[in-house]
């Protein structure tokens, strides 16, 4: 494994400096995203185990790809000077502590930006810093239930349905900081401040829902779970079971789509009823899934993909890797033998490189540190306790 300790020179946002302070979710995805735009993303972890999250070697953790680590105890005396020490050179500070947490270890806001005034001090948590819940622990599901987004995930009659953690933590925690704290970054560099970005998962997931609360008011989403038109209630907006167990995705919602899928289809799709009226639905829903079930998904994606059908297999993560249209863009890459995703999106003039593997902390993560202007001191007393 490499232990390069040259700093990232291309992507967007090559030369900004960013102090992750080691957490779990959200926070270390952030971090990531930044590192892959070209980022200088240090992240200071803890000496032990936190006992959080999900267990697993740190070769496959894939969010600290890019990044390189200290260990450091932030209560000791050592720990705390070596951590202001890097906010002070820093551009960028992310944690996702219970709010007051790192004011008690002489880390807050105010310590920093005292130190640095254009920090941009980027905080994610479930429920914000301030409000009744704002010290209750919590995960995902618990963040997008309050926000509104669980109840409309799951099918009719149906209690509704946890999804993987990629709306609470990822979209309504971890993009919605990383664009917040890159807005805070555009203020700094015009007025010299920085500031304070407290990015909730509960507003975060509560803003992706806008358009919902659109429909909502316009009368177009008000039926129960899994009877409208985006929550699998209309056949032509749902997933099918195809001849040899595996499934396909249709969605041509307009018409202009859903004739092409009907053409493709051919004299099996004749007698399916008008489509645009939801008492229709349950009957159009049963001959769909009778002419899916006819044949396999390789038959079907021989048919139908690259149509204007608005239709798509539905693969498993390792297979999307492998998908044509994946290959042909380099979507995913091999990294230390690992398949992931590459960085995202793309940039015509700044692309950034592909990063490295995650690497233990040691000796490259301390010349960055220097390479930032970090003192000798406090980067001696966080050498010893690297590996």
């Amino acid at each position: 494994m490499s232990t390069s300790s040259t700093l990232p020179t291309a992507g967007p946002l090559a030369g900004v400096k960013v102090l992750e302070i080691a957490g779990i979710g959200p926070g270390p995805m952030c971090g990531m995203l930044l590192a892959d735009l070209g980022a200088q993303v240090l992240r200071l972890d803890r000496v032990e185990p936190s006992g959080l999250g999900i267990p697993r070697p740190a070769r496959f953790d894939l969010l600290q790809r890019g990044k390189r680590q200290l260990k450091v105890d932030l209560k000791t005396a050592a720990g705390l000077t070596l951590a202001l020490a890097l906010a002070e050179h820093a551009d960028v500070l992310l944690e996702g502590f219970r709010p007051g947490t790192l004011e008690r270890l002489g880390l807050g806001p105010e310590a920093c930006l005292a130190r640095n005034p254009r920090l941009v001090y980027g905080r994610v948590t479930g429920y914000g810093q301030t409000g009744p819940l704002a010290q209750t622990a919590g995960h995902d599901l618990n963040y997008i239930a309050l926000s509104g987004a669980l109840h409309a995930i799951g099918r009719e009659g149906a209690a509704p349905t946890p999804p993987l953690n990629l709306l609470g933590d990822y979209a309504g925690g971890s993009l919605m900081l990383a664009f917040g704290v890159v807005s805070a970054l555009l203020s700094a560099r015009q007025t010299g401040c920085g500031q304070v970005v407290d990015a909730a998962m509960t507003e975060g997931v509560a803003a992706l829902m806008t358009p919902f609360y659109g429909l909502l008011a316009a009368g177009l989403q008000n039926g129960p779970r899994g009877t409208n038109t985006l929550d699998s209630g209309a056949p032509f907006y749902d997933v099918y079971r195809c001849a040899d167990g595996e499934y396909v995705s249709v969605a041509p919602i307009e018409t202009k789509f859903r004739r092409v899928l009907l053409e493709r289809l051919g004299a099996e799709a004749q007698d399916l009823p008008e489509m645009d009226d939801p008492t229709q639905w349950p009957r159009a829903r049963q001959q769909l899934a009778a002419i899916f079930a006819t044949r396999t998904r390789a038959q079907w994606c021989a048919l139908l993909e690259g149509s204007d059908a608005c239709f798509a297999p539905v693969l498993a993560p390792l297979e999307a890797s492998r998908h044509a249209h994946h290959a042909s863009r380099g979507a995913f890459v091999d990294i230390d033998g690992i398949t992931q995703p590459a960085p995202a999106p793309r940039f015509s003039a700044t692309p950034p490189d592909i990063p490295q593997p995650p690497q233990p902390a040691g000796a490259s993560a301390l010349a960055w540190a220097q390479a930032w202007g970090v003192p000798a001191g406090p980067l001696h007393a966080a050498a010893v306790r690297q590996p």
